[in-house]
């Protein structure tokens, strides 16, 4: 067979990389990028890809960092690239919870979003599902009447079970530990396997219907 000599033009060999590197991504997280991109290309055209090949940079460059350092990264690029907004803007609807390939489609989310993101990101960097959790509490904000308490979601990190878990919040771009924030009152917790009331052991499966509904839009993505 004859050996090739001329050099692959530009925008094949970048297409060729570009497809190498979703295979690779795809099977070290287990994650169907191709799928995804096809997902999100479809329903949001071409504006958002360069922002999903910046996700995906990130999973691939985090997967051999310490578990802190991962956080760090995944809190900053959520809080950083994505502009917070509410959901009757967003969607047109009171309460939406967006899938990451949303969240990143639109380039906006409110505070169910960002911590969805994360909260999925950093079990594709290898974290465990039984270190996350997704937080709904009370958030004390001063207002021009004074101190309110708002709705709001958060994503826990738990190095061990019993240990205090470490907040990542889009209203404060530092990591802090809970006891540091004195300022969220837990109402209750969820993830993949199930709810806990408040901060507490768990209780009973999850039965939350926007939970159950954004999993199941997540895997027709290609979210495994």
């Amino acid at each position: 067979m004859p050996r090739l000599t001329t050099p692959l033009p530009r925008n094949l060999a970048s297409i060729l990389l570009a497809a190498a590197l979703l295979l690779a991504l795809s099977a070290a997280f287990g994650l169907d990028f191709g799928r995804l991109q096809q997902s999100l290309s479809s329903r949001f055209g071409a504006a958002p890809l360069a922002l999903f090949a910046d996700w995906q940079a990130l999973l691939a460059n985090g997967q051999t960092l310490g578990e802190k350092e991962k956080l760090r990264r995944v809190n900053d690029f959520f809080n950083q690239r994505i502009a917070f907004d509410d959901d009757i803007s967003i969607w047109g609807q009171a309460d939406y919870w967006a899938t990451p390939l949303e969240t990143i489609g639109m380039g906006r989310g409110d505070c169910e979003d960002f911590s969805i993101a994360k909260y999925y990101s950093l079990q594709a960097m290898g974290i465990p599902v039984n270190k996350l959790r997704l937080i709904y509490v009370r958030a004390r904000q001063n207002g021009p009447a004074g101190v309110v308490l708002q709705a709001h979601m958060v994503l826990a990190y738990y190095a061990t079970p019993n240990a205090e878990p470490l907040i990542l919040d889009n209203l404060r771009p530092e990591i802090l530990p809970a006891a540091q924030r004195a300022d969220l009152s837990p109402i209750f917790s969820f993830n993949s396997a199930g709810l806990w009331q408040g901060a507490g052991n768990q209780s009973s499966k999850s039965s939350l219907s926007r939970w159950q509904d954004l999993l199941r839009r997540a895997r027709a993505e290609g979210f495994e």
